[in-house]
């Protein structure tokens, strides 16, 4: 897998197993900031976008997931999440001082969502940087790999896709 930070390769440290097109939602746990333990099952129903981000406490996670809950206004039938690896006392202080109400925010802290989806960076200890959409029977229906952690995803591709999902 191509993934590289600031120049560096790491993709060659995670192996080639990341979920794909077609591919279903592996088992896994994420917390939500209430604290409660969430599981696959609990996110599929409805469509959802789901932005994996390494830590809200970085410029670039920050930009992409104050710009995907300015999106989701947009969507009112999607479900928008956003994975990080922070703990949740940190995923909350951001969303306080973002007005981050137009999605969820759910944390990675135990590594199960990063393990499951292959997507935990050894070496770098964070998630890698992708956008997922997920039909509500939890399978993938769009992948955008962000193949340079410290760069934003390209938006208007991704909101093509919703469009294209949504007919509008």
């Amino acid at each position: 897998m191509k993934l590289t930070i600031g120049g560096e390769d790491f993709g060659s440290k995670m192996g080639n197993d990341q979920l794909h097109y077609d591919d279903f939602l592996p088992d896994f746990t994420l917390t939500n900031a209430d604290g409660q333990t969430l599981t696959t099952k609990d996110l599929e129903g409805q469509l959802t976008l789901l932005s994996v981000v390494p830590s809200l406490d970085t410029d670039v996670c920050s930009l992409e997931t104050a710009h995907f809950n300015q999106v989701a206004s947009d969507f009112k039938g999607i479900k928008f999440i956003t994975v990080s690896n922070d703990p949740v006392a940190s995923q909350k202080n951001w969303c306080a001082a973002h007005d981050a109400d137009g999605m969820e925010i759910l944390s990675d802290a135990n590594g199960s969502f990063g393990k499951a989806m292959h997507l935990y960076i050894p070496g770098f200890d964070h998630l890698a940087r992708v956008v997922y959409i997920v039909d509500a029977s939890g399978k993938i229906v769009y992948e955008q790999m962000v193949h340079e952690v410290s760069h934003e995803p390209n938006y208007d591709l991704v909101i093509k896709e919703l469009e294209k999902l949504t007919n509008k």
